[in-house]
Formats: structure tokens, sequence, C-alpha cells
């Protein structure tokens, strides 16, 4: 049970004062109630979200979103700014699933159609995109190729027939960072990911065949084309896999060497860092583009498998099929922006760990199909109850350096969940709600079970409460893959 203390600013956010350790530099800033709170307490992910406003260079508050909960170093679910030339960049800050992120493509079928072809449809998805842990791609890479996927990202699966041209345009950052270098990727980050591209893992992550269940906000669900109820839909979340888990290992361990060479002062070995534009900072970050390119990657590619699984089940092309790409957001990830900071304009990187970017209406970066509305977020849910489709809004800007909730945020570790819960009964309930899931392993079943996660409602209203994101739709699964 953290001990760490709160003030209460407004009804959904709370602050760790400076005070709380001599160390920070600033405030530590939660978006949680009440309510939240006292989930939040019950392990030491507020005690990191201080640690993080101990860092060099940090710019405004430390800050956690309300699916906040114990990761490594920062807290998943954390957002912190650092100024380009005081800062420092961290590889835990991004996480180890570098990218790591939830694609939703939409359809123009409804629940009645899919219903009575749902056990086929599932099954097809699950033979046509490998999960599980270790599991491989289907295609065999060339070494160029892997290359090419580290610099190009998206734009090589579709020069590869992965893809549509226009898929790059509802992709964050267009499926690609262009400042990745491969010569910075380990040989053994390689060999781990040229056998994965296109491959869904295990863990929380998942393909789900989802129907709009409710709209909130019918001109934004118009725009993002999600506009009927009983509408069916598909939400992919996975990430780098082994390539970018490689990286991040690799970049800890040399930024620990970092820490004592630039004589950084840390109360957490885990938060290892390096100034942004030392040799070891700009190293990291470009590896780190390289994986958060493999990632888009993959789920370029995954998506491909769910048209051509669609195509199959419903004897119809996917084009047909209105199967186009909503958009994908990532959630653990470093970006160089510019905000407002004091009121004063300057480039930062931000770290997303567990975290999304929420930028609102009129914003450059959202694509112009959805330029009046605000960038989707997209905030998956367990699989027994529901997800939501979200629009960024301008307190974003002001409060969270264009931020929001990434997920429901576990309440029971992995080991917990399998302690409490057993596969068939997960299933049984699954079953009774009209859900049918194909999963790779019984472990992948009771460690994701709905009761290992905080409540997905309450985290979305906090986040539109705080006035980063608004509601745009409520979907709910109809079927699921699980690795």
């Amino acid at each position: 049970m953290s001990e760490v203390p709160f003030r209460r600013i407004d009804e959904f956010r709370v602050e760790i004062p400076r005070s709380y350790n001599p160390q920070m530099r600033t405030d530590a800033l939660i978006f949680a109630d009440e309510k939240m709170v006292e989930v939040i307490r019950h392990d030491e992910s507020p005690k990191q979200a201080a640690n993080v406003a101990t860092m060099p260079g940090i710019v405004g508050k430390a800050m956690a979103m309300p699916d906040i909960h114990q990761g490594y170093g920062f807290p998943i679910g954390g957002v912190a700014a650092f100024g380009l030339d005081e800062g420092v960049i961290s590889p835990g800050g991004v996480g180890y699933d570098v990218n790591c992120g939830v694609r939703l493509i939409r359809t123009d079928l409804t629940e009645d159609a899919v219903r009575p072809k749902l056990k086929e449809l599932v099954d097809t998805l699950f033979l046509n995109v490998p999960s599980g842990v270790g599991s491989e791609g289907k295609v065999t890479l060339s070494r160029p190729d892997l290359e090419r996927i580290m610099g190009e990202g998206v734009q090589w699966a579709v020069d590869s027939g992965f893809g549509w041209t226009e898929d790059r345009d509802y992709i964050e950052a267009r499926g690609c960072l262009s400042d990745a270098d491969s010569s910075l990727v380990s040989n053994k980050a390689r060999a781990r990911g040229i056998e994965q591209v296109g491959s869904l893992g295990a863990g929380n992550h998942f393909v789900e065949v989802q129907k709009v269940d409710r709209i909130h906000d019918e001109t934004a669900a118009k725009a993002l084309g999600i506009d009927r109820p009983g509408q069916v839909v598909i939400m992919v979340h996975t990430g780098s896999r082994g390539f970018g888990h490689q990286v991040a290992t690799d970049y800890i361990q040399l930024h620990e060497g970092a820490v004592r060479k630039y004589g950084i002062q840390l109360p957490d070995r885990q938060l290892a860092c390096a100034p942004f534009h030392s040799k070891e900072g700009q190293d990291y970050w470009k590896a780190m583009c390289c994986a958060a390119n493999f990632a888009w990657t993959n789920r370029q590619m995954i998506t491909h498998w769910t048209r051509e699984s669609f195509s199959k089940v419903f004897a119809r092309d996917a084009e047909n099929l209105g199967m186009r790409i909503v958009y994908d957001v990532c959630h653990n990830i470093g970006k160089v922006e510019e905000h407002t900071v004091d009121g004063k304009r300057q480039k930062v990187v931000v770290h997303r760990k567990g975290a999304t970017r929420a930028f609102p209406a009129g914003h450059p970066e959202t694509p112009a199909k959805y330029r009046s509305v605000g960038q989707p977020v997209l905030i998956p849910g367990d699989m027994g109850t529901c997800s939501f489709v979200l629009v960024g809004q301008p307190g974003s800007m002001e409060r969270s350096f264009g931020s929001s909730c990434h997920g429901a945020g576990r309440l029971l570790s992995r080991a917990a969940a399998t302690r409490k819960f057993r596969p068939n009964d997960v299933v049984r309930d699954l079953e009774q709600k009209g859900i049918y899931i194909h999963a790779s392993s019984k472990a992948g079943i009771v460690e994701e079970a709905p009761g290992a996660y905080k409540n997905v409602e309450d985290v979305v209203r906090i986040a539109e409460g705080a006035g980063l994101t608004k509601i745009v739709a409520r979907v709910v699964p109809l079927g699921v893959v699980k690795g």
C-alpha cells in the first residue's frame, strides 16, 4: 500500500507535492477521482510517478493517467516531458514493448451478418494471425527486408502488398519515424525480430471483433466512419515483439553506464537515462525509432491478414466490406514535440509509457479527415466488457502534453490473476455474454481475465472529466483472438 501523500486539485486531479521528496524538481500529477485514488494506492506506482519528477531537465509536471499501475522505473500510464538541451531520454520511460499500440478497423458489416459466422471468423483469424509466446510471422524476411522495415515502417509493408496506399494516412506519424538508424540496433534484436514480423504475441495482445454498442458523439462518430450501433469493427493490440524488447534491454544496460558517466542522481536505477543530445541518448532515440517502425509494420501485416480472413469468410473483398483503418495510435513511445510550458513554446521529448497522444481538433498532426473533430484515441478494456473510441480535446494540450490514457490498467498482476481465475470459468463466463474466444494458451486466458483489470468506464470518464478526451463511441467484444 503506497503511503505517498496526495493533494486534491479538483475532482479529477491529485498532486504529489515536490515536498514529498527533496530530490523532486517538480510536482507529480495524477488524473484520478477519489474512487480511483483508493485503487492506485495498492501498488508503488504513485511513488514511481514522484521518482520521475526527480529526473534532470523535466519540464512541467511528472504525470500519470487514471490507468496508472506499477511498471519498470516509470509507472505504466506515465507521461513526462524533458527539455532537449537540459533533459534526458529514458528507455524505461518508453517501455520494453516499444510502440505497443492499438489499431481500429471499421467495416460495413453488422452484428446480424457476423453473428452466424462468428466462430468460423474468429477461428480463421486465429489461423491467419500467428499468436502466442514466441510466435513467428508467416512471411520469411530477408535481411534487406528487415533493414527497410526498420527505416521505412509501414511503407515497406504497403510496397510489399500488405496494405492499401491510403492506410498510412490513418496511422500516427504515418507509420514511420524518420530518425531511425538501423546501425544502432544489435544483432540480437535483429535475430529476434526477423522471425516475428506479422505476429500477435502473447500477454494482453489481441485481435478483437467488436460491435459499436453506443454512440456518444454523432458528429465525431460519423467523421470516423463508426456511426451505426451494431456496426462491426476490429481492434488490434500488439507491439514490437522481441525486437523492441531487445532494443529496450540493450539500451537500459547502456544507460545505466551513462548515469554514472554524466553524474546523474536518481532514486531508482530503473530510471536509467542519458542526456538527450549525448551519444548514448541519440543512439537510443534512433534505435527506438527503428523499433517503432517495426511495430507499425507488425500491425500493418496483421491488418492485411485480418482483411483476408474477413474476405474468406464473407466471400467479398476487403474493399467491398469497407475495411478501412480508422486510426492506429501508439502508447509506448518517445516523441519530439513543441509544447507551451510556463507560457513559452519549447521543444521537448515527451515520454508516453502506457499513454497515448490525444491531440485536439485543428492540430496539424491529426489526419485531415478528422481535423474538425480531433485525433482518435483508442482505449481497449478487458475482453469481457467494452472498449472506447475517444477524440482528443484542447485540455490535453494545456494539461498533459497532448496525452491521455491507454487502457483499463491492471488491477491484479499476471501472477495474481493466475492464482485467482480458472481458464474454463473465464471461457464459460465469456460464452454466457455471447463472446467467443480462441486463445493459444490457458495462461493467456487467465492472465487477461476481465477481473484482472480496472473498470475501463471509470478510466475514460476521468479522462473526459479532466478535459483530455471526449467519448465518441463504446464498443463491445463479439469474438477474441488471444496469444
